[in-house]
């Protein structure tokens, strides 16, 4: 299950404070649910420079830049949890940028797996191929 970005952890966070102040109990779904914070994204609705990123993905480079490719850490938590090396990093290029920029495409294992984020891992969205 997704959860719109924040708003999942808005809402663990709720429901952890309130089972402390009644005396209840915290299930592992809630604490599940305030690590994952990915929305979805329309493949379709990408900037032009993630499709360029993809397709250097889909043939192993070359990348632009030495980081691409390395392994992602997912130390924000925002992505499920996974063994270090499930996931791997590549920058999406940001026009008139200095530098790497913010943006970033992360594969996981998975087919398909490719989450886009605008916000240096902030926030995450699935990349949905079918819209």
């Amino acid at each position: 299950m997704r959860f719109p970005p924040g708003a999942t952890r808005i809402g663990a966070a709720a429901a952890v404070l309130s089972a402390l102040l009644v005396g209840g109990t915290v299930s592992a779904c809630t604490a599940d649910a305030a690590a994952v914070s990915a929305g979805d994204i329309c493949y379709s609705g990408l900037p032009s420079q993630a499709y360029d990123t993809l397709d250097l993905i889909a043939s192993d480079g070359p990348f632009p830049y030495s980081q691409d490719g390395s392994v992602f850490q997912n130390r924000e938590g925002v992505l499920p949890g996974q063994a270090t090396g499930y996931y791997h990093e590549y920058t999406v290029v940001t026009p008139g940028s200095p530098t790497r920029g913010a943006r970033r495409i992360v594969t996981g294992e998975q087919h398909q797996e490719d989450y886009y984020t605008s916000d240096h891992y902030a926030t995450f969205d699935l990349i949905d191929f079918g819209c």
